[in-house]
């Protein structure tokens, strides 16, 4: 099967979903009226609520939701056929996840910017808020450990270089984008340069420093050897300082300037996809891999983010919504961003279906080895891919492993910040004012995302104390998935309170609680068996908060609950 064919009808079938469903899901379920302000405007603070051009929101919002999950997920959910894979990612994204993303936007911007989380209180009552606020602290920070642990080994030397996972090259583009960023923010809201007159020669900088990366590759610092557990502590204090700082400083013009470089990126592959003649060597079904756990609900839970994530939800009703200047651009930003990222783990999935050529085979002999060469096998498919369009290869992977931490960065002070933002609505819930502080509260956030990045578990076999980041990957999904599924019954409690229609929301809510809550199941059943007592408590933690909360939903659904939400 050709990968070019296989691309264009991915495509066809997004814009044709965005032009009918996403449209109709805006008048019809979500009703966008842009007479009304949006809360950017009528709760504009200079920090947190600062109105921005749509094209300015979308890379923010893009560069945010697209983190690795759109990446690593693909490459790793391949092992059960390419077709399975591809079907959940085109069907899931237009279905279920743009529905969801467009909702979280739709319910928060009509609601003063409230959180998902917090809106379960007019829905369902302070308990069901009280549990999403816990739940959302929970899995955001569970999945920021996460990226901190991919961030950090790739940035780290290592035997094999790429094809082993480690990219050092990528840490100077990385982070002298950072830099950039900071000037072009200084001088768009400052000195009000315009956006025309800065991109340009930002965007220029940031490829020459791609070049340099590949010249000077980073891989000490005064004499210190730059390993993997000191990279971790580097990125949490770049994710202290970076959510620290108001959101025009650097947030939205990194991830602004983020973005296009993520969209070379996908021009690149896209060019690559078209020109190379490239043609899928991964098998088409491959039900029984060696080690892999049953396809259903696995599947749906590997591929996480470039179907649905429910970490959009809090992007969604977090950051995003406090930067929309009009209610209107909700539908481009919201349900197009989420086809985008879904155009985005298309790619993920063909760079490593076709770009590994006579490869494949090797690359995938059984479920431990996809996952833990995920992020090699991904930045080797797809330097290939690139390397069609006559980019020398050893650039190409360096240029995919610096947009791949473009996307890891920008989600992992994004994430911190959602994080604070659950903690002050906790404080306030429960009438802690300390948690209220952005400082205190800023601390707490990134010492939890220390806390998950940093885990270590007994080994099974010898007892010595590793690193849980390969099982916490499993986790993750299941814990994002859930989390979307519960941000879906809100907004349907929600709907359902308007006398709005509520099918298009239930419908892959409930699909979405069945698969995640089976692949939890499965996973502790998993965890006991290894005698893994830590993860084995984490599973049953979110467990036991996911089912409280519906159960208080259903209670809230039972009632007949038609609480007035304000519309302001």
């Amino acid at each position: 099967m050709s990968a070019l064919l296989v691309l264009l009808g991915v495509a066809m079938l997004l814009a044709l979903a965005y032009r009918w469903y996403g449209r109709w899901l805006a008048t019809r379920v979500f009703t966008l009226d842009d007479s009304e302000p949006t809360p950017a405007h009528t709760l504009r603070d200079g920090r947190d609520f600062v109105p921005a051009p749509p094209l300015v929101v979308f890379g923010h919002h893009f560069a945010s939701i697209a983190g690795l999950g759109p990446l690593l997920g693909p490459a790793i959910a391949v092992i059960w056929g390419w077709v399975p894979a591809l079907l959940w990612i085109v069907l899931g994204c237009i279905f279920v996840g743009a529905v969801h993303d467009l909702g979280c936007m739709y319910s928060s911007v009509r609601n003063r910017a409230r959180s998902v989380a917090d809106l379960a209180y007019d829905v369902a009552g302070a308990r069901a808020r009280a549990l999403f606020l816990l739940f959302g602290v929970f899995a955001l920070a569970l999945a920021m450990g996460v990226f901190v642990i991919n961030i950090a080994n790739l940035f780290a030397p290592g035997a094999g270089g790429a094809e082993g996972g480690h990219v050092p090259e990528a840490v100077l583009p990385s982070f002298a984008l950072v830099a950039i960023a900071l000037v072009v923010g200084v001088l768009f809201y400052r000195y009000r340069v315009s956006l025309a007159k800065l991109t340009l020669p930002a965007l220029l900088a940031s490829l020459l420093c791609v070049w340099l990366g590949v010249q000077y590759p980073i891989t000490s610092l005064f004499g210190l050897e730059l390993t993997a557990p000191l990279w971790t502590y580097l990125l949490l204090g770049y994710a202290l300082a970076a959510t620290l700082l108001p959101v025009w400083v650097l947030l939205q013009p990194r991830d602004y300037l983020n973005s296009f470089q993520l969209f070379l990126g996908m021009g690149l592959l896209l060019t690559g996809a078209v020109v190379g003649g490239f043609t899928l060597s991964a098998p088409a079904f491959n039900p029984a891999p060696a080690g892999a756990p049953p396809m259903f609900p696995l599947l749906f839970i590997t591929i996480a983010c470039g179907a649905v994530s429910g970490f959009h939800s809090l992007v969604a009703s977090g950051t995003t919504v406090r930067q929309l200047d009009r209610q209107s651009h909700a539908l481009p930003i919201g349900y197009g961003g989420m086809l985008t990222e879904g155009l985005l783990a298309t790619l993920a999935l063909l760079a490593v279906a076709a770009g590994l050529g006579a490869e494949w085979q090797s690359r995938y002999p059984d479920w431990l080895t996809a996952g833990k060469s995920a992020l090699a096998n991904f930045v080797h498919g797809a330097g290939t891919l690139v390397s069609a369009v006559g980019v020398p290869l050893a650039l190409a992977k360096v240029f995919v492993a610096t947009v791949a931490v473009g996307f890891a960065l920008t989600t992992l002070d994004t994430g911190a910040r959602l994080i604070r933002y659950n903690l002050q609505e906790l404080g306030r819930a429960w009438r802690i004012t300390p948690l209220v502080n952005p400082t205190l509260s800023t601390l707490l956030a990134v010492g939890l995302i220390g806390f998950f990045a940093l885990l270590k578990a007994p080994d099974p076999v010898t007892g010595e104390l590793k690193s849980v980041g390969a099982l916490l990957w499993q986790l993750f999904g299941a814990s994002n998935q859930l989390l979307a599924a519960l941000s879906l019954l809100v907004v349907s409690l929600y709907l359902r309170s308007l006398g709005r229609p509520t099918l298009y929301t239930l419908l892959p809510m409930g699909f979405m609680l069945l698969a995640t809550l089976t692949a939890l199941v499965i996973g502790m059943r998993n965890f006991a068996a290894q005698g893994n007592t830590l993860l084995l408590g984490v599973s049953a933690v979110i467990f036991a908060l996911a089912v409280w909360l519906v159960g208080e939903a259903i209670v809230a659904w039972r009632r007949g609950a038609q609480t007035a939400v304000s519309t302001r």
